[in-house]
């Protein structure tokens, strides 16, 4: 429960600056507005972000004719999460990841790249796709939703009032004074863009968890995760580069100079994430030995030894 608690206490972070910069710049009546702006952003979102998403990552929709040994694996995990399966996308980018997206469980989506089932082994793919089903069950991609919602609103606001504020200032509408506001616009954001990122870097360390739990093998997911971390920094995603706000919702950051874990780190560092799987693993009674060992044992041959099973 502690991820949960963190997610809740930031959450609440973010909605007080959302709050706060409203108060700034118009007072009550700001904050009000400001609010209600954000509500209809976030059900704006709610509807229409798992769509547009897959849009914008060229997203291919695939079925059990296109990849059988994919969809009946993910069928598999899906009822061992207790969930309805999720409609499957592939990408056609080299470098291995996968995200998930959608509003709830029943009309939630898996995109994995093609780059994850040329390179990976069975276990590490099934290690992959339950961690995306483990933010299917715990709905992070709608915690995820309305935290970018919510921190876009935050930098629009700050614009708004930069443009704007001349008028409440002279009106004294402001409680912080003219200093205090100019120093709250700036602030802001960067307090948002932080709350976010913290926000994901504690809902990924939930999902390697559940993920774990619901493959029951978390030794084959920080193997995955040792895989993913070196082949993005091994192969660009021109795409992901392109638009680097969706970088959070990947399992591994898939921009490829994003490697410490600091504040503004969309993702935790991979060797904490292995660590914590790691001991999860000890505490099911599996052995930690060989973790780098299945990290560098060859893909499993996915149909028949061809590449993209779904050829």
């Amino acid at each position: 429960m502690g991820g949960y608690m963190r997610t809740a206490v930031l959450l609440a972070a973010l909605t007080a600056v959302f709050g706060g910069l409203g108060l700034v710049i118009g007072g009550q009546q700001g904050m009000v507005v400001a609010l209600v702006v954000a509500a209809g952003m976030n059900l704006f979102a709610w509807w229409n972000s798992d769509r547009m998403v897959l849009r914008m990552q060229n997203a291919q929709p695939i079925g059990p004719q296109d990849a059988p040994r994919l969809y009946e694996m993910t069928a598999m995990l899906a009822a061992r999460a207790g969930l309805p399966m999720p409609a499957l996308y592939v990408i056609h980018e080299d470098q291995p990841n996968a995200f998930a997206t959608g509003r709830s469980p029943s009309s939630a989506a898996v995109a994995v790249n093609t780059g994850l089932l040329d390179l990976m082994p069975e276990n590490e793919v099934a290690g992959v796709i339950a961690h995306e089903l483990a933010h299917i069950k715990n709905r992070d991609t709608l915690i995820m939703t309305v935290t970018a919602t919510v921190a876009g609103a935050i930098s629009m606001l700050a614009n708004f009032g930069m443009i704007f504020g001349g008028a409440n200032r002279d009106r004294n509408a402001s409680p912080f004074g003219p200093i205090g506001m100019i120093l709250m616009l700036i602030l802001a954001p960067i307090a948002a863009a932080i709350v976010q990122m913290a926000i994901s870097r504690s809902r990924e360390y939930e999902a390697d968890r559940v993920g774990a739990e619901i493959t029951g093998d978390p030794l084959a997911l920080a193997g995955a995760l040792q895989r993913l971390e070196y082949q993005a920094h091994a192969i660009v995603n021109q795409r992901a580069e392109a638009t680097p706000a969706m970088a959070h919702m990947f399992i591994i950051n898939p921009l490829s100079g994003a490697r410490m874990d600091n504040l503004f780190s969309t993702h935790p560092r991979t060797e904490n994430r292995v660590a914590a799987l790691q001991q999860l693993a000890g505490r099911m009674g599996q052995g930690g030995g060989g973790l780098q060992g299945a990290a560098q044992q060859a893909p499993g041959p996915w149909s028949g030894g061809k590449r993209n099973p779904w050829a």
